[in-house]
């Protein structure tokens, strides 16, 4: 089902209400996590203390998977802040969608392309502040022509398609999950006592899978995040 977005417009510029909305939620919800992991550290870590150090060795693995910890340890933060923020944004859409006046206002953020989009752009952003910084602009610019001189417009529509395919791999895979999740809801309501026996199993089904994909595209965003920082910043490329 389509529902429109809560838009305004301010100074000339159109804002979604329901895109900052879920930007705020998720961010928040990512604080909080952040807080009550750190509150009180123990030596022998339990609870969410344990969960948070868990997902610091998971990225830290990922990072050590891609370059050497010497170059990418630098981008520790960055990759646990990836990771959880497009995990809970990932979630936040799947148990329910809130439409008010037929415009959507409870949604996964990243099912919007804008965001997604933006996402992979201070991405690929970073890894070219990176790379100039960490080799001078002489150094890195060279780069772009090895091994061959005529392989440079290659590369620069490779740095415009790699954004692409970042931002809108995450964004396919989440508006699918939500969208189909939320034609199973309409055939919960509409389709009487038949369609709801029938709907209920698959929608709990798709909520699980959705779950599982939702989670799997916060790992490849922040592996892929890391292989584009490797290849500005490695010695070796």
């Amino acid at each position: 089902m389509h529902h429109g977005a809560p838009e305004v417009e301010f100074l000339g510029l159109w804002f979604n209400l329901a895109n900052i909305l879920m930007i705020t939620v998720a961010s928040a919800i990512v604080f909080i996590i952040a807080i009550l992991s750190t509150r009180k550290l123990a030596m022998k870590p339990t609870g969410m203390q344990n969960f948070f150090e868990w997902v610091m060795d998971f990225v830290k693995g990922i990072i050590n998977s891609t370059m050497d910890w010497k170059d990418g340890g630098r981008f520790h933060i960055l990759g646990i802040t990836i990771i959880m923020y497009i995990f809970v944004s990932n979630m936040l859409g799947l148990p329910f969608a809130v439409v008010i006046d037929e415009k959507l206002w409870w949604k996964s953020p990243t099912a919007d392309p804008i965001i997604t989009l933006t996402l992979a752009v201070m991405v690929v952003g970073l890894s070219h502040f990176y790379g100039v910084k960490l080799k001078g602009f002489k150094g890195y610019g060279k780069g772009f022509f090895s091994p061959m001189g005529f392989l440079f417009p290659l590369k620069i529509i490779e740095e415009f398609a790699n954004t692409l395919t970042l931002g809108l791999r995450l964004y396919g895979n989440i508006y699918a999950g939500e969208l189909l999740l939320s034609l199973l809801a309409g055939g919960l309501a509409t389709s009487g006592i038949v369609g709801t026996i029938a709907a209920v199993p698959l929608t709990l089904v798709w909520q699980g899978f959705s779950v599982f994909v939702g989670t799997i595209q916060a790992y490849i965003f922040t592996m892929l995040t890391m292989v584009y920082m490797s290849h500005k910043v490695g010695h070796d490329h």
